[in-house]
Formats: structure tokens, sequence, C-alpha cells
């Protein structure tokens, strides 16, 4: 496909009245983890500590959405388990089921979801898998007047698709749309599989990367806050210790505001 004009990324904002603080995380499925020899399995080869870890981690955040990928069926009981009354649990559960290439399964519930953890009301608007690979997909939930999207896309060409797909979704929305997740690509694919009427999360100079250095993979920055109709002040990404392949990029979504160029990030 021809190529777009690159991202629009603003380093410098002007203060806008903040709509919504959003959080997305891919915490890593053990079996997908055994299967690619990921390092977090071997740091921490007690599946149920792991978990444990993940949702003591969740419980302590302060964003009324954090999106979460590759939640596996023990990690999904886990959180509701945890006991957050003031957060409701939106789920999509893939058809594929992961399969272990060595072995059996150490979980009790190897199935494979997407979540939306939503503090205070949230009505689950959409939920689909794409068509071309059942193990991704997209799950939409109205919360505060914004559509929040959790995704997990494939590698190579069949994320054309899908990112047209979700920017059908965007387009036919009457909010603002924020789009969270693993994209398996780089901000300027991102961008040119979205087209334009989007924004996409500029991180600072020397953020970490979403993606660490993997067995067979230099360091990435895959994970991405999109918005459509709406502005994003601030993007951070946060270490979590090596729990998982990917660290957890949290953001703050204004309503949109006239920008100063100032400071353009053309990465």
């Amino acid at each position: 496909m021809g190529r777009s004009a690159p991202p629009r990324h603003w380093g410098v904002i002007r203060p806008g009245v903040a709509l919504i603080t959003v959080a997305t995380w891919n915490v890593l499925h053990r079996i997908h983890a055994e299967n690619w020899g990921e390092e977090a399995t071997r740091r921490r080869p007690d599946e149920s500590a792991r978990i444990a870890a993940i949702t003591a981690r969740l419980a302590e955040r302060t964003e009324r959405v954090v999106a979460l990928q590759e939640v596996s069926g023990d990690q999904l009981a886990d959180l509701r388990g945890a006991g957050m009354p003031d957060r409701t649990i939106h789920v999509l559960r893939y058809p594929r089921v992961p399969t272990p290439r060595r072995g059996p399964s150490r979980l009790a519930d190897p199935a494979e979801y997407l979540v939306l953890l939503v503090r205070g009301r949230g009505r689950q608007s959409a939920a689909h898998v794409f068509e071309e690979d059942p193990g991704k997909g997209f799950l939409a939930v109205d919360t505060a007047g914004v559509l929040v999207v959790t995704t997990h896309l494939s590698f190579g060409p069949p994320r054309v698709r899908q990112l047209a797909r979700l920017a059908e979704l965007a387009s036919d929305a009457v909010s603002p749309v924020i789009l969270l997740g693993d994209f398996n690509a780089d901000s300027h694919t991102v961008a040119d599989g979205l087209g334009p009427g989007f924004s996409i999360a500029a991180l600072p100079s020397g953020a970490l990367p979403t993606r660490p250095a993997g067995p067979s993979s230099a360091p990435r920055h895959i994970d991405h806050v999109a918005v459509h109709g709406a502005d994003i002040d601030e993007a951070v990404v946060e270490d979590v210790d090596g729990l998982s392949d990917h660290n957890l990029l949290r953001a703050t979504v204004i309503e949109p505001t006239d920008r100063v160029r100032s400071s353009r990030v053309t990465r």
C-alpha cells in the first residue's frame, strides 16, 4: 500500500480537558511463552505465582480502563477472584486454544482472552475475532463517553485487513475512540493501516520499549494507544519487572485541542 503521512505525534500539547486515563499490557500467555522460549517464564517458573503477581499489579492500577492481551483462563480466574469491586471485567474468548509444543499444559484453563478492566460503568458494544486469525481480535466497551477498544493483531499481511477493520469501527462511532493493544507493528505501520483521522501516542526519548528484546528479536515499540476524535496528553512505558515479555503502556486521553507543533516526533 502507498506510504501515508507520518503518524501525528506531538511532543507538546496545550492543556485540554482529560477524557479518560488508560493502560494496555500484553501479560503473556504461558503456553505462548514456553512455545517461544520467552525469558519471563524462565525467570518465573511458578506460573501460579506469576499470575498472582500480575493480578496484584493490576489491582493497584488507577487508570479508568486497563486493556489486556494474551490472558489465559487461569489468569482471568485469578482476576475475577481478586476482589476488585470497582472494576467490571469484559472478555472476549478466542476460538483458538493455544497448544503446547512440548509436553502437557501447566494451565487448568488454557483458553486465551482479550480483557478490558473498566472502573465504573461500561457497556460492551463489540467483540470480534478476525476471520483470518482465530487467535486475534478486538473487544470494545463504551464508558465515560468514549469507545475503548483492546486489540491484538497478527504479524504480516493479515494485519492490513485487521487495521482497516479497526478504522471502520472508529469511523462508525459517534464518540471518541481509543484503540489499545499489541499491534505487532511500529507506529508508522499502524498509522498507514488506520489511515487519516487517527493520532498515535508518542513516547519520550529514551522510553523503555514496550516489547523488550526477546530470544530472537531486538527491543521494539509495538504496543500503542491510538485515538480518533481525541488527543493524547501523555504516554509512559512502565517496567513490569520481567512478569511478561511486554511492558505496560499508559496514557492520558484529552479532548481535542489546538496543537503546538514545535516538538513534532517523526520516528
